[in-house]
């Protein structure tokens, strides 16, 4: 649930979070898109896959979007044991299975979060009235149908549980934003590079079509010196010359790191680069030693990897390539 803590301590299992991907018949495939394979690449950064996603809808089976793709769902629970549950658009508005008071009440009800994407938000904001995010352009049909609607132009908007989207493609960014909280800002960064989004935007960050310029994290010098560590992983730049780069103090650069990331410099930059030492264990035939050298990590990688991950590189590259621990349970139909 939203209330659970990031961290588990090295003698518990790992976390694993359920997230229900919500869909109607016409559903809008880039946001699906957005929410299973940022999910899904979070799962292979880390050592241990945090996510298991199902494809829900209210009767089960195989649903289409307009673009052809078929997925096959289960059937939406009556009472949902999902931690978290996105509800994509619609290319349809009006689509009856986008009444959502009850199925949104059935979640909330049991402590999850759930995510309204676009068309969706347009639909619950409309029905149950206040104001939230949804996409500037159901915004605009609705204020033609009513002559009034109160729709903020920031990507999302927060009221407790729920939390209406603008969708699309700001969808990635809403799931990052999730994955930050879950885990940690330096995973998070690890999946935005794997999907080359530069810049993961915050709730508060207006629609494109408003012309706002985000950053990566709000705070520029912060961003300059997470772009610096990027740049490094293979040679570690020590804390000393990165804050000499950026004309500040250490300690005003540890305050950065602690107030917008929750971290240090330095552990920010060990797990940047072990995460990076994650996707080389799964994605290529370098040796262990190899992928050390590559990530900064001159010895003891081995012991250190174990240290934070309770497993070694060479049990971790031999588990995944078993096919276990992929929590997962989104298939497309006909394969």
């Amino acid at each position: 649930m939203t209330s659970k803590t990031k961290s588990q301590s090295k003698s518990t299992p790992p976390r694993i979070w359920t997230v229900d991907v919500i869909v109607t018949e016409g559903f809008v495939l880039t946001e699906m898109s957005a929410v299973v394979e940022t999910l899904r690449i979070a799962n292979r950064v880390l050592a241990q896959p945090p996510f298991r996603i199902v494809m829900r809808s209210a009767k089960g089976g195989q649903l289409g979007c307009r673009a052809g793709l078929l997925v096959d769902t289960e059937t939406l629970m009556e009472r949902p044991d999902a931690d978290f549950a996105f509800v994509l658009g619609n290319s349809d508005p009006d689509h009856p299975g986008l009444s959502l008071g009850r199925m949104v009440k059935s979640y909330t009800s049991r402590e999850a979060r759930i995510y309204l994407l676009s068309e969706a938000a347009a639909r619950y904001l409309k029905d149950k009235g206040g104001k939230g995010a949804t996409h500037w352009e159901n915004s605009a049909l609705l204020r033609e149908r009513l002559g009034m609607f109160d729709a903020s132009h920031a990507l999302a908007s927060e009221n407790g549980p729920v939390v209406t989207c603008a969708g699309m493609g700001a969808t990635t960014d809403i799931v990052l934003a999730l994955i930050g909280r879950l885990t940690s800002a330096a995973a998070q960064m690890s999946v935005a590079n794997i999907l080359l989004h530069e810049q993961v935007r915050d709730y508060s960050s207006l629609q494109p079509f408003s012309g706002a310029k985000p950053t990566i994290t709000g705070d520029r010098i912060l961003d300059h010196s997470i772009r610096l560590m990027q740049a490094n992983i293979e040679d570690p730049l020590p804390i000393g010359e990165i804050v000499e780069e950026l004309n500040i103090s250490t300690r005003s650069l540890e305050r950065k790191f602690k107030n917008f990331l929750n971290t240090t410099p330095n552990g920010f930059y060990r797990e940047m680069r072990l995460n990076k030492a994650n996707n080389l264990l799964l994605n290529t035939s370098m040796s262990v030693r190899e992928i050390g050298l590559a990530c900064g990590f001159q010895n003891g990688f081995s012991s250190l990897y174990k240290s934070i991950f309770g497993i070694t590189p060479f049990a971790l590259r031999k588990r995944r390539r078993l096919g276990e621990d992929v929590p997962v349970d989104f298939l497309k139909a006909g394969e």
